[in-house]
């Protein structure tokens, strides 16, 4: 191809380039099962936090939802038959709730974390989004489904996904039966789907359908679109809206002539924003012929740093600082530049295309014939990437010592990492400490305020500047010059970071980055500072379970009711990473060290230095040689190298067994031999001997007490089983432990048998 024809084939391609707009939904349309409550949900104010109203019934009576759902902010928000979803202001992160009949939030669920969504819709049960940077399709809710194609934008039907692909053309995947082929070539810019059937708006304005669509749209030009049950409505480029559909349904006479800045719908409800107030109006369903206005003041769009097309008009106050709110382009209207004063015509736009991509095309020309002449002079090197984070190889000893002299004085693995954790922006959420903060704060890293050990270094306890009580995890890491005397000198043959260590700083990092939950200790920020690597998390003032089981000096040996909750607190934890976390994570290093309590003597799991990934759902496992702690490592694990969540099960079993008996899980027999507390203690619960082997230094438990106690040891017997596939699910112990704690102040019947024939 010569360059002529690439100057000409480029300017095609940028002519026919639709101009995208980031269209992350910012209020949502959901119905219960019955189809009689009616959910509306919008991000509200600068907050941008998420609130709900329910309405059933006629007079637009409604309940307001609150619970759960107002806590973090929010960028999009897309609903169903039975749910709605939310997705954080990272993009990241997608939580659900679902609702009962009457509209009730009974249950929230975290289905997605990973990479960012560029793009968010729902139908009436399923839920896709487009993955950030690659356009791969996801969905949620939709089992078995699974699509090739790639999208800059969707719009989810029935059961069916339609979206912008390329250069404006239209693919649909899923049950194509109702609305034709999975293909349609022409130049779009907005998409949207119905039950059955979609419709699409061309560059310039134009409006075409297909599918089992009702009435004819109105010949006009258009620059929004929401489609329904049988109905749709379109926001013409003037910014009012018509609609049309079965039983001659239209616009309310009250809302025609109003401007509208985005419109959305599900089953028989649309809802708009409207462009004077910024209002959430909705029509369509009886609900609302009383009174449209649902909310005041709501987000009306996505927050954005360039808008081609100009921004909303008082958009910019709902986003942060340096962002705002882009209004939709109007066909009549191509791109301008704010404030520039250059009338943007498609002629004048034409032009710069053309000289833009005659200069780009003569750059790229030479730049290649560059290229081929060094290649003919040099020898070929090839640069070697090392893979996403998650496909960093564990070390496979569970200690090991490694040293390499003349070591470079950055970690090249740890740094790029790091940087590839964070251009995913799992880290946005975190404060970047300097080194010279935590300096300050540990008085060097005195032994002072050093309090322990973690997977990959010392621990220290400081009070920053603000007030705040941190536990800093410093890095054992390779030396850099000197900082007011911390580091030391430079050497010529410098330690390099163990690779144990490595992984462990970058995985604790990565994991904690992306969890949130009351039972797993809270990552603050980091430390990357001239080979410094240190993680700030909050302090636990009553430090770690092991200490109050197993420390002579300490002073509160914990009653049996509080060892109770403790135990339930770090189940929950773990039930969490195992079932709540997306992709699921095993912990593999449970033990009571790892578990801390903080003033209120809520327990925490800590320590994610060892955590994997779980397996995938068509696998039953991970094949990987074993890590952990002696003595709560799963026999199985350790024996076949196939690591499951029911792992992490087994090490659990081994702490409820320290709890009540005050054993570590390797201690000393009478003889001075080791003995382990498995082997030790079980026999005694299965002959209903657990009295004979319940820590001396607590009373003997109340009648009350005694009960619970035996039940939660014959849950620590099942959770030690041999095989893994025997022991009981964490959600299971955590229902179990939660029985018993109940069981130690009312009298309970709890069965002497296992997990599985008791739940």
């Amino acid at each position: 191809m010569t360059t002529l024809h690439i100057i000409l084939f480029s300017l095609y391609i940028l002519l026919l380039l639709p101009i995208s707009i980031l269209s992350l939904p910012t209020f949502s349309i959901s119905h219960s099962s019955d189809h009689k409550t009616i959910i509306i949900c919008s991000l509200m104010q600068q907050n941008r936090h998420l609130s709900c109203k329910t309405f059933r019934g006629l007079n637009n009576d409604y309940t307001t939802l609150t619970n759960n759902i107002t806590t973090i902010s929010y960028s999009g928000v897309v609903g169903g038959d039975g749910f709605f979803c939310g997705l954080d202001d990272s993009q990241t992160n997608l939580i659900c709730w679902r609702f009962d009949r009457n509209g009730g939030v009974v249950e929230y669920k975290r289905i997605y974390n990973g990479p960012v969504l560029d793009d968010l819709d729902s139908g009436s049960s399923r839920i896709c989004g487009v993955l950030g940077g690659t356009g791969r399709l996801e969905c949620w809710q939709w089992r078995k489904f699974k699509s090739s194609v790639e999208f800059s934008s969707l719009a989810v039907g029935g059961d069916f996904v339609c979206g912008l692909k390329g250069f404006g053309e239209i693919r649909c995947v899923g049950n194509l039966s109702n609305v034709g082929g999975g293909r349609y070539r022409g130049n779009y810019s907005v998409v949207a789907a119905g039950l059955r059937h979609f419709c699409a708006i061309s560059v310039r304005g134009r409006l075409k359908c297909w599918g089992d669509k009702v009435g004819d749209p109105p010949k006009a030009l258009f620059k929004g679109l929401a489609l329904g049950d049988g109905r749709s409505c379109g926001i013409r480029v003037g910014g009012d809206v018509v609609c049309w559909g079965e039983n001659g349904f239209g616009l309310p006479g009250f809302l025609k002539g109003i401007t509208f800045e985005a419109i959305e719908a599900s089953g028989d409800v649309f809802c708009g924003v409207r462009t004077e107030d910024y209002g959430l109006y909705c029509w369509g369903n009886e609900v609302f012929d009383a009174d449209a206005l649902v909310f005041k003041d709501v987000v009306p769009g996505a927050c954005a740093r360039e808008c081609p097309c100009g921004a909303s008009q008082r958009g910019g106050k709902f986003c942060r600082p340096g962002l705002m709110v882009c209004k939709p382009c109007d066909p009549e209207s191509p791109p301008r530049s704010e404030g520039s004063g250059v009338n943007w015509t498609w002629k004048n736009v034409t032009l710069l295309v053309v000289g833009c991509v005659g200069t780009s095309s003569s750059l790229i020309l030479l730049v290649v014939l560059c290229f081929r002449c060094n290649k003919g002079t040099r020898g070929s090197h090839r640069v070697h990437d090392s893979g996403p984070l998650d496909d960093l190889e564990m070390p496979t000893q569970l200690t090991t010592t490694k040293q390499v002299a003349h070591a470079p004085q950055t970690p090249p693995l740890l740094v790029k990492k790091l940087s590839q954790m964070f251009s995913m922006e799992n880290g946005g959420n975190l404060e970047d400490f300097s080194f010279s903060v935590l300096v300050g704060a540990t008085n060097n890293f005195s032994d002072h305020h050093k309090i322990g050990s973690g997977s990959f270094g010392s621990v220290y306890r400081a009070t920053l500047l603000d007030g705040r009580e941190v536990a800093i995890k410093r890095a054992q890491l390779t030396t850099c010059p000197s900082f007011n005397g911390a580091r030391g000198g430079v050497n010529a043959n410098i330690t390099k970071l163990q690779d144990e260590n490595e992984y462990a700083f970058v995985n604790e990092l990565e994991c904690l980055s992306r969890l949130n939950h009351k039972n797993l200790v809270r990552l603050l920020g980091f430390c990357e500072d001239c080979n410094e690597y240190a993680l700030i998390y909050e302090y636990m003032n009553n430090g770690s379970l092991h200490d109050h089981l197993h420390n002579p000096q300490s002073t509160d040996t914990m009653s049996w009711p509080t060892r109770i909750q403790v135990a339930l607190d770090a189940a929950r934890g773990i039930e969490y990473l195992h079932v709540y976390a997306d992709p699921p994570i095993i912990h593999r290093d449970i033990k009571s060290s790892n578990i801390l309590l903080d003033a209120t003597w809520t327990a925490k799991v800590s320590d994610f230095g060892l955590s994997l990934m779980g397996p995938q759902e068509n696998m039953s496992h991970l094949s990987l040689h074993a890590a952990g702690t002696v003595g709560y490592i799963d026999p199985e694990y350790f024996r076949l190298q196939q690591l499951t969540t029911k792992s992490d099960v087994y090490s659990f079993g081994v702490l409820l067994l320290e709890l009540l008996s005050g054993y570590r899980a390797i201690h000393l027999n009478e003889e001075r031999m080791p003995r382990n507390v498995v082997d030790y203690v079980v026999p005694y619960i299965v002959q209903d001997n657990i009295h004979r082997v319940l820590d001396p230094a607590l009373p003997p438990p109340t009648p009350l007490e005694i009960e619970a106690i035996a039940y939660i040891g014959y849950l620590a017997t099942d959770c030690v089983m041999l095989p893994g596939q025997d022991r009981p699910t964490m959600s299971e112990i955590v229902n179990s432990l939660e029985r018993a704690l109940l069981a130690c102040f009312a009298t309970p019947a709890l069965p002497h048998s296992s997990t599985n024939s008791s739940l």
